[in-house]
């Protein structure tokens, strides 16, 4: 039995405990919202329905105290939006003494890098593995009080450890309950394969004029029209470039959505024609506030650090600037400053072979 702490009780913090509870973990789950906690404390645990695994799932305990959360933690599982990973980091320091494997669900773009940065500065005898997911596993929602729904559920999911030494005990550690995880080279892969810096912030910045109007309509079918797939292609393949210039292999969008879905995209189809064909995205609206998190997440945590990596390995990103730009205009910021720049990342004044290392 394995002794898993799990990370914030929202989505998919709710559907992964409960799932690795029904799959005979010991779970404990944290939040530092009590609301949060408050059925699945009076309940015992969490209810958990779709057709995948269903059933009531224990939860030892719901905690608010961090340190009470981690102790006798063997994994740990942080399921929060990407702008809370320093947060927990700073949270977590303390108290990661026992060699535990922490997994970022996702990581984002450069999430278990700053994480692993984060928790040093803080407590430099440490004694961890960070790792980070490429996505969330779960397509999930709560749907009542301490219950959580899975709609569907990724086919692969690539995650890579910091050091890429030690991906495959974390891939060890997750396979007896998630199957669907392998081993990426390292965390540059799983950083760039990070498909919600294509799939979300441009189309949400496009589309900004029906959000702000509070229409509703689906984000995929309707709000990546054939113009808007256009751009996506474009940002596409500046992440691909970058990721050649690394030299790491990652999907180009229609292969992952085949990869991932199931859905066989014929190479002459256009990304709007794959995405059409998707059933996972059907019936999914598109955010009402022009302040989604696909902008104020997806723009500092996921472009930021792909346009700033760029930088550092020589590739021109003229669509992802283009993009992070409007976004600051829109919401009179500067998410260069404030999201994962190569000085917050730790990466700033080192050469391209430094930061392969640093991974390595």
């Amino acid at each position: 039995m394995t002794n898993v702490t799990v990370v914030a009780a929202g989505n998919g913090g709710a559907a992964i405990a409960a799932w690795l509870s029904l799959k005979g973990c010991k779970v404990k789950i944290y939040d530092k919202f009590e609301s949060q906690l408050a059925e699945i404390k009076k309940t015992g645990g969490i209810l958990l329905r779709g057709h995948y695994l269903s059933g009531f799932a224990p939860i030892t305990k719901a905690t608010t105290n961090i340190e009470e959360a981690l102790e006798d933690s063997e994994l740990i599982m942080v399921v929060t939006p990407a702008f809370a990973h320093a947060e927990i980091a700073r949270l977590c320091a303390p108290y990661l003494i026992h060699d535990q494997i922490v997994v970022l669900n996702p990581g984002r773009t450069g999430g278990a890098i700053e994480f692993n940065k984060t928790v040093k500065e803080i407590n430099p005898e440490a004694s961890f593995t960070v790792a980070e997911a490429q996505s969330l596993i779960f397509a999930c929602r709560i749907t009542g009080p301490a219950e959580v729904t899975i709609y569907e559920m990724k086919r692969k999911m690539a995650v890579a450890a910091m050091p890429a030494s030690e991906t495959q005990r974390v891939v060890s550690k997750l396979n007896p309950y998630f199957p669907q995880f392998t081993a990426a080279k390292n965390v540059l892969e799983t950083s760039l394969a990070n498909i919600g810096a294509i799939f979300h912030p441009a189309p949400t910045i496009l589309n900004i004029a029906r959000i702000e109007a509070k229409k509703a309509f689906e984000y995929y079918r309707e709000g990546i029209s054939p113009c808007v797939a256009e751009v996506l292609e474009e940002l596409d393949k500046e992440r691909l470039e970058l990721a050649k210039r690394i030299g790491i292999n990652i999907p180009d969008a229609k292969s992952w959505l085949q990869d991932v879905y199931g859905i066989p995209i014929a190479p002459s189809e256009s990304l709007y024609e794959a995405i059409q064909k998707q059933k996972a995205y059907r019936g999914i609206l598109a955010p009402k506030d022009p302040f989604a998190r696909y902008i104020t997440e997806d723009v500092p945590m996921s472009l930021v650090p792909l346009s700033e990596l760029s930088k550092a390995f020589d590739v021109k990103t003229p669509v992802m600037d283009s993009i992070i730009c409007i976004a600051n205009a829109l919401h009179k910021c500067d998410y260069r400053s404030i999201g994962r720049n190569l000085k917050t990342l730790g990466l700033e004044g080192k050469t391209k072979e430094q930061i392969i290392d640093l991974v390595s």
